[in-house]
């Protein structure tokens, strides 16, 4: 979970989020390369006095000054379109669960098992808004398939260290995947204003081990 003075990402917790923050660290050297460069490109023509100012053609410096960009762009392009295939992949999802989303308040179904869902409230405590009454429990390490969806307004669910949001659009069904590698409870929040009571809609996500997992989907249903 977020902590205060935090000015990064929160820990990753799923391969999703991994890439996503490889690829913000790697971008965001890239960019601090290119101030870098610029400014001492500034600086330099600022204080040099012999500057060639009669220079009306030169076809190297206008050729690496294309090409350059472009092989900086495609550096950036090719991690960036892997993430987003990645996000999009469904393919053989071991457990398929349906979120829907409340004024104000979460539906969870698992899909695989019959009858089994439950609404998921706030909890009024110390956890800064967060806490629930039933948390969305998952297994460990195996591939989660969601189907979201609304009731009444727009909402979405968010979890930033799962690296996952998408929005719960009523009369649509939007999917997502992810594996979560790491256990733990893990919060979000609904990310799209919803109403009055928008802020007192917490997520709260339980990755456990699978054999607790079974123990916990038989107890509970």
């Amino acid at each position: 979970m977020s902590m205060w003075g935090g000015v990064s990402f929160q820990n990753s917790a799923s391969f999703t989020m991994e890439q996503m923050t490889f690829f913000y660290d790697f971008s965001f050297l890239t960019i601090l390369l290119i101030l870098v460069f610029v400014v001492y490109m500034m600086s330099y023509l600022a204080c040099e006095s012999l500057i060639k100012c009669y220079d009306l053609d030169n076809q190297i410096m206008e050729s690496f000054w294309t090409i350059l960009p472009l092989v900086i762009l495609v550096f950036l392009a090719f991690p960036s379109i892997r993430i987003l295939y990645l996000m999009d992949e469904v393919k053989n999802p071991m457990l398929t669960c349906k979120v829907l989303g409340h004024q104000w308040f979460w539906s969870y179904e698992y899909s695989d098992f019959t009858s089994f869902e439950f609404d998921s409230y706030m909890v009024f405590n110390l956890m800064r808004l967060l806490e629930v009454d039933n948390c969305f429990v998952i297994p460990f390490g195996l591939k989660v398939r969601l189907l979201v969806s609304s009731v009444d307004v727009l909402h979405s669910w968010t979890v930033p260290a799962f690296g996952v949001k998408v929005d719960s659009v009523p009369g649509r069904l939007n999917q997502l995947n992810f594996t979560v590698n790491r256990l733990g409870i893990y919060f979000g929040q609904c990310s799209e204003i919803c109403g009055v009571n928008h802020s007192f809609m917490p997520i709260v996500v339980e990755v456990i081990l699978n054999q607790s997992f079974s123990v916990w989907v038989e107890n509970s249903s």
